[in-house]
């Protein structure tokens, strides 16, 4: 899962839209915008922890002379000893993180759904960003301008349009 800092605040307005037209959750009136704010912290928080990772992997495979190779096994090590999830479970933790986020937060009133459906509502809306570079976003937006954003069309063009631009480019 490869998630860019630049597309953070529409993940978080995405869920936040999504949750509120389903009816999932309740946010204080005129709050919306602190209520993306306290996601979007948590997506922030997330990727400082794999930076650090990042960082101190690259840091101890040069004290201690380690081959390229090893680079996956130091960081997995390093991401367990701090209980940061990396790889393949990342996407189910950073989800399971966004809920509890629902109940952290001084902004949303209510949370009337289960968690199944509203894990399914979060993983929708952040699996059209996840991978989404800035500039293959623009590009599809620029391909978009005819219809309204948050419209149901906009969405389903918008996949679309991310799915078969992704294919083009890694073709």
């Amino acid at each position: 899962m490869k998630l860019y800092r630049k597309v953070i605040p529409k993940i978080a307005k995405d869920i936040v839209r999504s949750l509120l037209a389903n009816r999932a959750i309740e946010v204080e009136d005129g709050h919306r915008d602190e209520a993306e704010l306290d996601l979007a912290a948590v997506l922030v928080e997330y990727l400082n922890a794999v930076d650090q990772v990042n960082t101190d992997a690259s840091e101890a495979m040069q004290r201690h002379g380690f081959s390229h190779a090893m680079l996956g096994k130091v960081k997995k090590s390093i991401a367990d000893q701090r209980k940061v999830v990396i790889g393949d479970e990342a996407e189910e933790y950073l989800v399971n993180r966004v809920i509890e986020s629902f109940f952290n937060s001084r902004h949303i009133e209510e949370v009337f759904m289960e968690d199944n459906e509203i894990r399914k509502l979060v993983t929708t809306a952040m699996r059209k960003y996840v991978g989404v570079d800035e500039e293959l976003d623009r590009e599809v937006r620029g391909r978009l301008k005819n219809l309204r954003e948050g419209t149901a069309e906009w969405e389903v063009e918008y996949g679309r349009l991310i799915d078969q631009m992704r294919s083009a480019k890694q073709a």
